[in-house]
């Protein structure tokens, strides 16, 4: 009986490779042979030690699979076509115009959760997952993750080693695929699986080195795996690139290219076989509905008082989670700096520290959200730029997470430019289908923090150090997508648009322009991206002249946000925009506004010049 198990596991292998052999040759491009060396360790977990719906692909109970070598597809979807959730035309159809199969796994197939192929990812978002499962979900569901070889050399797969050890997170299992070949050559240990068994080891992981061809010894390991407390589990597998084909088995120069004769492989590999696995599903199945959330009681701040905005998003984000049970809320070990601590404090259950590891950060939020969760992920500006790629991918996987910014701007004052976050508009904007905020009281930072939970995509919220005037009721609302007109009048000659820090610059500038005889409207254009297209183009209408002003570099922020909005070809307003455009340094916050040239001062005189001009 035994034997025949095994003999079947070993078909199941078999015929995932053959099937990634011929979706590679069909698409005429790809990654088989690093398909055909983890297909064992794939047919072993699919055939006994994953628990997983594919009816209820959302359900809590379910086990996760990460590939996080994505490049693995081929071997990803001959799983599901073992499976019977693709069919064999359908495999065909990989890498191919429409089709669902694409090159790397993105979530355009339900049971995708999470797109993988920018290496290093896939485990940092388990651990995500596994906390979610552990802490959230309160689910015995575990986390597999099938790692390659080359990406151990990323410092994310580093970060999500640590905190996974930190955490004790005894759900995660780490299967490393080590084939020993790169995508040039050999990768930086080779073979040598103990480089890897000794350096898990040491972060206090449990390890288990096997050959990940033997069906008998994975299923073994899969079995010390799930019996593991206390830490997580890696499995160290050795096994052989292109492996059961001559022509390519542990050959460099194979790398994402088809088998130069399909058709010879699959005879080699012993032809096509119509072996089948029946994925196990879970026994854990509570219902995927939480509570329904509740309006939230947000914080309320009287006009004239001086609060500042990263204050309002703690404030806000703390009534958030009392009316709504999934939000979650992650920090870098900065939550006494962007107020997350209130959050924590009043729901330390929902609450998780990263500490200074601002890949994980993200990349756990993303693992979070894939299991149902709301995440707002909260650090300095300026840092989450070491997480951009786990932010582009998060827009690959349709993840709906929401960022928040601290400390954004010159006008963070004497801390110095290291931690002032300049290119953050512009990053953030760059994403695909991202929503990008940036308030200048309290009351509108609150209101769009509600706001955020219920945006798709990626959404990014710039918060402010110190303290500003709240000018704002504290039942005003504010939509995504929307402006405030705080200064307008039938005679006005300029437009100056502004948000966060520098609405009230402008605000300061108008009053004295309007003394000086130079009426100019301004424009709280908060929410800069998407933008109030039409607003704009109505002041442009009016006035003909525009003065943007942004604690930002000239590149990518508020003025090209606004300068989008002409974008179409009508005709475009005369601007002046005004930028930080060099290199700050320390300084006090009202001293660096007027070095930056950002200050009411500067944008007198920019409005005055403009308003100069025929």
């Amino acid at each position: 009986m035994e034997h025949d198990r095994l003999n079947e596991l070993g078909e199941l292998g078999q015929r995932l490779r053959v099937d990634a052999v011929r979706a590679a040759d069909a698409a005429g491009s790809g990654h088989p042979t690093s398909s055909m060396s983890a297909a064992d360790l794939v047919a072993v977990l699919a055939a006994g030690h994953l628990r997983w719906d594919p009816d209820r692909p959302a359900a809590p109970g379910n086990d996760e699979l990460v590939f996080s070598k994505g490049h693995a597809s081929p071997l990803l979807y001959a799983l599901y076509a073992a499976a019977g959730l693709v069919t064999d035309e359908e495999l065909l159809t990989f890498r191919k115009e429409g089709s669902r199969l694409e090159g790397h796994p993105t979530p355009r197939l339900p049971w995708v959760k999470v797109a993988t192929g920018s290496l290093g990812q896939g485990l940092p978002v388990g651990v995500g997952m596994a906390l979610a499962a552990r802490r959230l979900d309160r689910s015995p569901a575990r986390v597999w993750v099938l790692c390659g070889d080359s990406e151990m050399a990323e410092g994310s797969i580093w970060e999500a080693v640590e905190h996974a050890a930190h955490e004790g997170l005894d759900n995660l299992t780490a299967i490393i695929d080590v084939n020993r070949l790169g995508q040039r050559g050999p990768t930086r240990h080779g073979g040598d699986t103990g480089a890897y068994a000794r350096r898990l080891g040491a972060f206090g992981w449990h390890t288990i080195e096997v050959d990940g061809h033997d069906v008998a010894a994975v299923d073994a390991a899969y079995r010390e795996a799930a019996a593991t407390t206390g830490r997580p589990t890696a499995v160290v597998a050795r096994t052989r690139k292109g492996r059961g084909v001559a022509a390519v088995e542990d050959q460099e120069g194979a790398h994402g290219k088809p088998l130069p004769d399909a058709e010879q492989a699959v005879a080699e590999l012993g032809g096509r076989r119509d072996v089948r696995v029946r994925i196990a599903r879970p026994d854990f199945d509570p219902p995927e509905r939480r509570d329904e959330p509740r309006q939230a009681e947000l914080p309320r701040y009287e006009v004239g008082d001086e609060v500042a905005t990263r204050n309002a998003y703690g404030e806000a984000l703390a009534a958030l989670g009392a009316a709504r049970p999934d939000v979650v809320a992650l920090d870098g070990e900065v939550s006494d700096s962007t107020r997350a601590e209130f959050f924590a404090k009043e729901h330390p259950d929902r609450f998780f520290e990263t500490y200074i590891a601002e890949q994980q950060l993200v990349a756990a939020a993303v693992g979070m959200q894939a299991r149902g969760w709301t995440p707002y992920v909260s650090t300095f500006a300026a840092f989450l730029t070491r997480a951009y790629d786990f932010v582009r991918m998060a827009a690959v996987s349709r993840a709906g997470i929401n960022l928040v910014g601290s400390h954004a701007g010159v006008a963070i004052g004497e801390d110095g430019p290291s931690q002032m976050g300049l290119e953050d508009l512009a990053a953030f904007r760059a994403v695909h289908g991202s929503t990008v905020l940036c308030p200048c009281d309290a009351n509108q930072a609150a209101r769009l923090v509600a706001a955020m939970a219920d945006a798709e995509g990626v959404r990014y919220l710039r918060t402010a150090r110190g303290k500003t005037p709240v000018i704002y009721g504290p039942d005003e609302e504010f939509v995504i997508g929307g402006s405030r007109v705080l200064r307008s009048s039938a005679d006005d000659q300029v437009t100056i648009v502004a948000a966060g820090t520098t609405v009230h610059e402008a605000l300061a500038a108008a009053d004295r322009l309007a003394a000086a005889g130079t009426p100019a409207r301004v424009i709280d254009l908060y929410s800069v991206k998407p933008v109030d297209a039409a607003t704009l183009r109505e002041a442009a209408d009016r006035t003909g002249r525009f003065v943007t002003v942004e604690d930002h570099w000239p590149e990518g922020g508020l003025g090209d946000a606004v300068m989008d909005a002409f974008a179409d070809g009508r005709p475009a307003p005369r601007v002046t925009r005004l930028a930080v455009r060099h290199m700050p340094g320390s300084a006090t916050p009202e001293q660096e506004l007027r070095l930056a040239g950002i200050d009411a001062d500067a944008i007198v005189a920019a409005a005055h010049d403009l308003a100069a001009t025929a």
